[in-house]
């Protein structure tokens, strides 16, 4: 997909989000090889600004408008994310073992979360509704999964 259409759809999910104009957001290409993200956000939370990093080079996705909307409902959900990972430094030791448990636990279920809402966006509003399964490419399969492991008796 060429620049010009990604900036489109970019434009397209800022307003349908109604992330503008509470929120002035960038959208800028990485065209580094070598960074390993898809899409990624630099955020200014006391100023409401924020640039959405997209990779055109070597993007991990193959569906480049659910990552714009993945990463838009992240901005999105940003002030629920500030407060959860604030309970977190501040009810747990840092290094600890159950900081370090509640910020997995919490990471995992925001990815999920915005993961999903991305998919229904997507499902709705998009003018590409394949999902990607690139992650999928780079993890085990079931079967490996459990290759090794003991039968429990």
């Amino acid at each position: 997909m060429d620049k010009e259409a990604l900036t489109a759809l970019f434009e397209k999910y800022i307003r349908k989000l109604r992330i503008t104009p509470a929120w002035d957001v960038r959208l800028e290409f990485v065209e580094d090889p070598a960074w390993p993200k898809t899409g990624d956000f630099k955020i200014d939370c006391d100023d409401r600004k924020a640039i959405l990093l997209l990779n055109t080079v070597n993007p991990k996705q193959e569906n480049l408008e659910e990552v714009i909307i993945h990463e838009l409902m992240h901005l999105k959900m940003y002030p629920l994310d500030q407060v959860t990972e604030s309970l977190i430094v501040n009810c747990f030791e840092e290094g600890s073992t159950a900081s370090s448990f509640a910020y997995q636990q919490f990471f995992t279920a925001l990815e999920q979360t915005v993961e999903e809402l991305a998919k229904c966006f997507l499902l709705e509003f998009g003018d590409n509704r394949e999902f990607s399964y690139g992650r999928c490419s780079r993890v085990k399969s079931f079967n490996d999964l459990y290759d090794g492991l003991k039968n429990i008796d």
